[in-house]
């Protein structure tokens, strides 16, 4: 009973705290990156989420929240959005100002990532009208000067939420740690969520989509080529997770609408991931070599100091639960 009780304790500190961050800090691993299309992830949080650019004119505008920790002000964006508006930025809402701007050429996709459409995708979060961040290929986030993003064998833990069934077999759907230069810095330079159904290094069971690891030249479902534990998350809305520490890695994912969240892979490192040298630059829908052939969905992710714990990521699934993504 003592844990049942715990537990539903989490569950209503994390309705209350209203923000992952918020939640995250209290555990003594703080948020060092806070990205969000849809919402403040601090329940004090009341600057912008994300920077629109009109077509017609090449002005721009902060999206901001509706209230301190509240949802995005997407009435603002179709108020200033007349003609076609892209995504030029999208704010980083903790202390550290890890903003993620339009992606540079790399050793892989030669050419700058476009951003994305600012009114593609339309949803409900919460009860109020959202956008999300709708990536279909050539479109990518970076931020390679960053302050307080983990690197060598540093230990950090982060997550996104993604739509469920939008994505491809294509490199790479990530959004994490990576090189601070665009360029493929050989094996263990990154360290980044994936979501998606590519096969040609490691998967889990079925046909996925699974949430891995992007450890560089290598996604990894595991420590090895095949993974049965990692099974595919099907639903609208996914909350994937990753975590590092020395010597090992572990991978989570939920539905973001109900449930608790699934530990898909917690033990070592594959071979020659071991130290890890990672570089700590911030990639949102591309490779670290800005390869940019993928598709999928971002509407929130952070990235915090240290290995977080269980109890924490299990407040932030009832976070955003709570958020109340597609109602």
């Amino acid at each position: 009973m003592l844990v049942a009780a715990s537990f539903m304790v989490l569950i209503v500190s994390a309705v209350e705290a209203k923000g992952p961050c918020d939640i995250y800090d209290a555990a003594g691993t703080s948020c060092v990156a806070a990205h969000s299309m849809v919402r403040a992830l601090y329940s004090s949080y009341d600057g912008p989420l994300y920077l629109v650019r009109r077509e017609s004119d090449n002005k721009t505008k902060e999206i901001g929240v509706l209230t301190a920790g509240g949802f995005a002000d997407s009435h603002a964006q179709d108020t200033f959005c007349t003609s076609n508006c892209t995504v030029h930025r999208i704010f980083d809402q903790s202390p550290k100002g890890n903003h993620l701007d339009t992606a540079p050429a790399g050793s892989s996709g030669h050419d700058p990532d476009k951003g994305v459409s600012a009114t593609r995708h339309k949803l409900n979060v919460g009860g109020h009208p959202v956008y999300g961040a709708y990536f279909e290929e050539h479109m990518g986030y970076r931020i390679e000067n960053t302050t307080g993003i983990a690197t060598g064998d540093e230990p950090e833990s982060m997550y996104m939420v993604t739509a469920g069934k939008h994505f491809n077999g294509g490199c790479c759907f990530d959004y994490g740690n990576a090189e601070i230069d665009a360029k493929d810095h050989g094996k263990g330079t990154m360290e980044a969520i994936y979501w998606g159904n590519k096969t040609d290094r490691s998967h889990g069971t079925g046909k996925g989509p699974w949430v891995m690891a992007d450890l560089e030249n290598g996604l990894w479902a595991g420590n090895e080529e095949f993974d049965p534990q990692n099974t595919p998350i099907i639903a609208d809305f996914v909350t994937a997770l990753l975590k590092g520490r020395a010597g090992g890695f572990a991978l989570k994912g939920g539905n973001a609408q109900s449930g608790t969240l699934k530990i898909l892979y917690d033990g070592e490192r594959p071979p020659k991931y071991n130290p890890m040298k990672k570089q700590g630059s911030i990639i949102l829908g591309i490779g670290g070599d800005n390869s940019n052939r993928a598709v999928g969905t971002f509407y929130e992710g952070v990235m915090t100091t240290g290995f977080t714990s269980d109890a924490a990521d299990n407040a932030v699934q009832a976070n955003i639960v709570a958020a109340g993504y597609g109602r």
